[in-house]
């Protein structure tokens, strides 16, 4: 029998907020963390993006607020939320306003990328829970806008993307200021040695909550690879969304030019698309999501800032435009998609270049991505099979009749025609030598950009005797 909210100690009023929202039935991690959390102890969390781990911290330190009964103390908050993005800082407080709505608390959100004064405001007024990224909030408590003297109740949320961004040092200083009372939650959907070593630091006979196995993607995700040149990767999105049962699509670029250039070549080819990066203010790219959400927009091309702050439900399909460098990146890309018990589909594009990254993902997910090659611009090289059965092995270790020939590149950054799938050899000015029929070895130079020219063979020398005549360098005229 799976428990439901209404038996779970929680009180009235945010009872009644979750039986407005629907929800009835708490998630394993919800169902996991609410209990010891409402008790006072320290957790930490390691679930799937998507598994709602927001609520499970929520509803716990909403309901401290209310038995609290406290009024907001201007500069000195109650519960310190820190997230990654912007992006998730409006999702929480979002989420926050809808548990907590029949309870009178005060939250405000502060991040950077906007003016402070509205949230030095807000500040000032008291507040009781503040959701903030790292960089600003260490802004504001330099300038003594904030203070964390009164703090009870701390969550650091997707603490390995933390991690990622480089905000592990913020982290570190932020930790160093809270009081030794308090109440910590650490929350991270996978738990590398860094992230370990900080939630040993920060908790204290903690509870541990470990849903899914760590880099372990969504099961209700169906995954695909198909192999495809660089120069045909445009053609095949074109023909993606050109079936309409994708009905909303997130699709990822590795840089923000990239997404620039992809979405308004979408929009002038008459696709419903929209783009959305670092590059872009925090108003924009809020008013993105909200068409994305409303369903005004059908494509959304995304880097990888916004993986874990786009929280919607009905994402069909999420397409890897480029394949991500690391591998974590993509379970959080692909976490986008088969949220709230719904099923999902993700499509990676690898073109001959990217196979290594596609290795080193499957190797962190446990498993082979199964390889879609009915689709019209599938490149055979790129998903040859003694390329795969050897990818594994060091070169030296691979048999030297059984290691893949290099062929010879084309221009430009992909790769074309019969070399799509082969690793470009690393270019290098040194010779290399062949031997033809007759014995004879002739030398060959690869130079820095790819192209391979022959080297005339030098005459060979005897002692101190030369052969033929020497060339005397001529003499300037003056």
């Amino acid at each position: 029998m799976s428990i439901k909210f209404s038996d779970l100690p929680i009180i009235p009023e945010i009872q009644s907020a979750l039986k407005s929202l629907d929800y009835l039935t708490p998630t394993p991690i919800q169902a996991e963390s609410i209990p010891p959390l409402l008790e006072g102890r320290d957790l930490l969390g390691c679930a799937q993006t998507g598994t709602g781990k927001t609520a499970a911290f929520a509803i716990p330190l909403l309901q401290k607020i209310q038995q609290l009964g406290k009024y907001a103390t201007p500069y000195q908050p109650v519960g310190l939320i820190v997230a990654p993005t912007r992006e998730l800082v409006v999702q929480i407080a979002e989420n926050m306003s809808a548990i907590g709505k029949h309870i009178k608390f005060r939250q405000t959100t502060i991040f950077g990328g906007v003016g402070q004064r509205p949230q030095v405001t807000a500040l000032a007024k008291g507040v009781h829970v503040v959701v903030a990224t790292p960089g600003r909030l260490l802004d504001l408590i330099d300038q003594e806008y904030c203070s964390l003297a009164k703090l009870q109740y701390f969550v650091l949320d997707e603490a390995d993307r933390m991690l990622d961004m480089g905000f592990m040092p913020d982290v570190q200083k932020i930790v160093r200021l809270l009081p030794r009372n308090r109440q910590s939650v650490f929350l991270s959907a996978t738990m590398p040695a860094p992230i370990e070593k900080l939630a040993a630091a920060l908790l204290h006979n903690h509870v541990t909550v470990m849903v899914t196995p760590p880099s372990r993607t969504a099961d209700r995700v169906k995954q695909t690879v198909m192999f495809v040149d660089r120069g045909d990767k445009r053609k095949l999105l074109d023909q993606l969304l050109s079936e309409s049962s994708r009905t909303r699509v997130l699709v990822f670029m590795r840089t923000k030019h990239g997404a620039d250039r992809l979405y308004k070549s979408l929009v002038d080819a008459g696709v419903s698309a929209e783009g959305i990066h670092g590059g872009r203010s925090q108003n924009a790219r809020q008013r993105v999501l909200n068409s994305f959400r409303d369903g005004e927009i059908r494509v959304l091309i995304a880097t990888d800032v916004a993986s874990r702050g786009i929280d919607i439900d009905e994402i069909s399909h999420v397409i890897n435009y480029d394949v991500p460098v690391e591998a974590e990146a993509y379970v959080h890309r692909i976490g986008r998609t088969a949220r709230a018990g719904a099923s999902g589909e993700s499509i990676t594009l690898c073109d001959g270049d990217e196979l290594k990254y596609l290795r080193e993902i499957e190797k962190t997910i446990g498993m082979a991505i199964p390889i879609d090659r009915d689709h019209p611009f599938h490149s055979v090289d790129a998903a040859d099979d003694e390329l795969n059965q050897y990818s594994n092995l060091s070169k030296s270790k691979r048999p030297q009749s059984q290691r893949p020939r290099s062929a010879k590149r084309g221009r430009g950054s992909g790769s074309t025609g019969s070399n799509a799938g082969t690793p470009s050899r690393k270019k290098s000015s040194e010779p290399t030598k062949d031997r033809t029929d007759d014995g004879a070895v002739t030398q060959r130079r690869r130079s820095i950009s790819g192209k391979v020219r022959k080297i005339k063979p030098r005459p060979p020398s005897h002692g101190n005797k030369s052969f033929g005549k020497r060339s005397r360098p001529k003499s300037k005229k003056r």
